[in-house]
Formats: C-alpha cells, sequence, structure tokens
C-alpha cells in the first residue's frame, strides 16, 4: 500500500495537515507573488490550492497519496471552489503537461524533503517541465536547524542550490528562514523558503 495513503488514514492527520493554507504561501498569495496559473505540487488535502483558488487563481493539485486527492476534491465541492486535483507522481510531471498545459508558478510545501539523493536531479527536471520559461518555483523545506526528532530529510542551502542549477533550467533568486505550521506541539518546524526561477 501506498504509504503516503496509509499517513491520511491513520487516526491523527499527519503533522503537515493542517486544515488551513501554510502561512508562507499565504503571505506569497497576499502580496501578488504567487500569479498566473499555478501547479501545487504535493498538495496533500488541498489547502494551499484552495486558498489560491478561492484568491481567483487557476490551480492544479496533484499528489501521489489517492486519499488526499479523494479529500482534496471534497473540500473544493463543499467550498464551492474550481481546483483541479490529480493523483500524479511528481517526477513525471511532464506527462501532465500533455493534458493541462504548462504554468506561471509552482509551489511546493514539504516535498522535496522526501526525496531521495538520486531523485532530486529527477524532481528539478520534472517541475521545470511544467513551469513557463521565466515562471517561479516556490519550495518550502525543512532546514537543517530543526531539531532531529525524526521526520523527513532535513535539507541545508548548498543542497538546494546543487539541485537548482543553470544545468537543470534553474536558477536560485533568493533562499530565505521560514517555518511550517504544524501539528506538533511547538506547531512548527524550522524550514528554508527558496524562491527559484525557471531559465528563460
Amino acid at each position: 500500500m501506498n504509504t503516503w495513503n496509509d499517513a491520511y488514514r491513520a487516526e491523527r492527520p499527519p503533522p503537515w495537515d493542517i486544515g488551513r493554507a501554510q502561512p508562507e504561501f499565504e503571505r506569497l498569495a497576499e502580496t501578488g507573488e504567487i500569479a498566473g496559473r499555478v501547479i501545487d505540487v504535493g498538495c496533500g488535502t488541498g489547502e494551499n490550492a484552495l486558498m489560491l483558488a478561492a484568491r481567483g487563481l487557476t490551480v492544479v493539485g496533484i499528489d501521489v497519496a489517492a486519499t488526499a486527492i479523494e479529500r482534496a476534491r471534497a473540500k473544493a465541492e463543499q467550498r464551492g471552489l474550481a481546483a483541479d486535483f490529480r493523483a500524479w507522481d511528481a517526477l513525471a510531471l511532464h506527462e501532465l503537461v500533455g493534458t493541462v498545459g504548462t504554468f506561471a508558478c509552482a509551489i511546493d510545501s514539504g516535498v522535496f524533503h522526501t526525496f531521495a539523493d538520486e531523485d532530486r536531479p529527477r524532481y528539478a527536471d520534472s517541475v521545470a517541465s511544467a513551469v513557463d520559461p521565466g515562471g517561479r518555483l516556490f519550495l518550502m523545506c525543512f532546514s537543517e536547524h530543526e531539531p532531529d526528532w525524526g521526520g523527513p530529510r532535513r535539507v541545508t542551502q548548498k543542497e538546494l542550490r546543487a539541485t537548482f542549477t543553470a544545468r537543470s533550467g534553474w536558477t536560485v533568486d533568493a533562499i530565505e528562514a521560514a517555518r511550517f505550521a504544524t501539528n506538533h506541539p511547538e506547531g512548527f518546524s524550522h524550514a528554508w523558503l527558496a524562491i527559484i526561477r525557471r531559465s528563460p
């Protein structure tokens, strides 16, 4: 069984499924940084995508967990929002583009840090295939400043820059300290927010 489906079927929601959009992505939407057609890579139960759809943006959310996608679709229907949710592999976005087209922006809220080293370049290539030249990827991942209680891998700025290179079709514009809102007792985890531009 898909272990991500297992996480969503557990008695308690997974730490990242907080029932609202991540504040960092709300801020980016409020300031107009996230605009145009958006793909939410690893959308989970859809809160970030639905927040963007509520602001009038065209959004496609994908996730490898079919259970999460079912819940995202149910939320969209309940809220009367037009977001397109699909069960899809984040490493195969080039196949999705043939159906839905490309995007001005991509967002990644906690997906990159789940990949093994060998899959990181594949991920960079996959997202590049879905983002228009000059478009941007807003990526939030655990940073090395998060204590080692388990969970996803921690990521350094150096690792981000080593993955999203000119050779892979990207330019890293900025990497900022950020916080993931979580269901953990502390309520947050230390993160990096990377703003990465698709090469023209």
